[in-house]
């Protein structure tokens, strides 16, 4: 009996926790503001482009430290992420470096543990594109 009730106690633990750790999160991407030196800000709020993006950024290999560039970014970008329509925005700012020798983009980020991070080829190609075009 009382491994029956360790077994219920622990199970509705695990299912809890799993619970509580799908609510935590970014929220949906709502928005992109795209900012490029020299040129005008574009805003994304197409989803479908969004969605791209969303999983073009899943694939970065992210690491915290903290580098100093040679040069500024190729493009500042501003994600906006909704939690619920009552509660603000949250944003979080990305700089991007597209490294046109070896075809893969550099990110610094504005995110607690997630400040550089690396994007491979075919990865970059599609950011490139879509906050470029």
């Amino acid at each position: 009996m009382k491994k029956i009730i360790m077994f219920f106690t622990f199970t509705f633990v695990f299912i809890l926790s799993l619970v509580g750790c799908t609510t935590e999160g970014k929220g949906e991407l709502t928005r992109i503001d795209v900012l490029v030196e020299n040129q005008n800000d574009t805003h994304i709020q197409d989803k479908d482009t969004l969605v791209v993006i969303e999983s073009a950024f899943e694939q970065i290999k992210w690491d915290d430290k903290v580098v100093n560039m040679a040069r500024k970014a190729d493009v500042k970008a501003v994600f906006f992420y909704t939690f619920d329509e009552n509660i603000p925005e949250t944003t979080v700012e990305y700089e991007i470096w597209f490294n046109e020798n070896v075809g893969t983009a550099t990110i610094v980020s504005n995110v607690e543990n997630k400040s550089y991070g690396e994007l491979d080829k075919e990865n970059a190609k599609i950011l490139k594109s879509k906050l470029l075009n």
